[in-house]
């Protein structure tokens, strides 16, 4: 393959061109499994009547899973750490992740790169019906200038903060609103929970973030335009909630 720009040969389809500076990959779809990884090269500017044009090429990263749990950790960072190598020879703007949930969680703290979540038997295929749709907006904003509202006590206190942040610092979050805590609800056990509910009809959502009889419901305004791509963001929340060991119905 040759840079879209300068026309220089690259080594591998879609990898960042240094002569000239230009990115030739728009997107890495990342499918992580237990023993191996594919990950996928798209091209947003390849549409042709072909719906698989987008797709530069593919690169398989494998590992073999570690049985004893002390040497398990350093095999997850290891294999998450291979992936990022390939990710980082593109200079992707988005990467789309899906499996194994350690692996996911190793790579996000080895890139810079925001990870959305996508589910479905085949990753790059709901990435491709993603792409032909509405795209959402971005927000280019920190996730403590996400959060506003005159509630400053959150349930859970650190890993209630934990939780805000989390859900503040995804890209189609536009603001969170802590509400007042409830504290006349049933007791439960568990420790600190919290999960997104579903979305309403201009695609906001809120997160519920509950210990023991005190329960707190946080707004949250995306930027999705209905009820439909507001589920998507939904998704990518809880996933997210989940990867950081936060995710517990609640």
């Amino acid at each position: 393959m040759e840079c879209r720009q300068c026309g220089a040969p690259l080594d591998k389809p879609g990898d960042y061109c240094l002569l000239c500076d230009t990115a030739n990959c728009d997107a890495v779809v990342v499918d992580i499994e237990a023993s191996r990884a594919t990950l996928t090269f798209l091209d947003a500017e390849r549409v042709e009547d072909d719906p698989r044009s987008p797709v530069l090429g593919e690169t398989v990263v494998t590992t073999t899973p570690e049985p004893d749990a002390e040497r398990a950790v350093a095999q997850v960072r290891n294999f998450a750490g291979r992936i990022a190598d390939e990710i980082r020879r593109k200079r992707p703007e988005t990467v789309f992740v899906t499996g194994e949930r350690e692996v996911v969680r190793a790579l996000r703290g080895d890139l810079h790169h925001e990870l959305y979540r996508v589910s479905g038997a085949d990753p790059v295929e709901s990435v491709l019906e993603r792409w032909g749709g509405r795209d959402l907006e971005i927000v280019e904003k920190s996730a403590a200038e996400k959060i506003g509202g005159s509630h400053t006590t959150l349930v859970g206190e650190r890993e209630g903060w934990h939780a805000i942040e989390t859900i503040a610092g995804h890209p189609h979050v536009k603001k969170i609103v802590p509400g007042p805590i409830d504290a006349g609800g049933a007791s439960t056990r568990g420790g600190v929970r919290a999960k997104v509910t579903r979305a309403d009809t201009n695609g906001n959502v809120r997160l519920l973030i509950r210990e023991g009889s005190s329960v707190q419901e946080n707004r949250v305004v995306t930027t999705a335009m209905d009820r439909e791509t507001g589920e998507r963001v939904r998704d990518d929340l809880n996933d997210a909630l989940e990867d950081e060991g936060l995710k517990r119905d609640a």
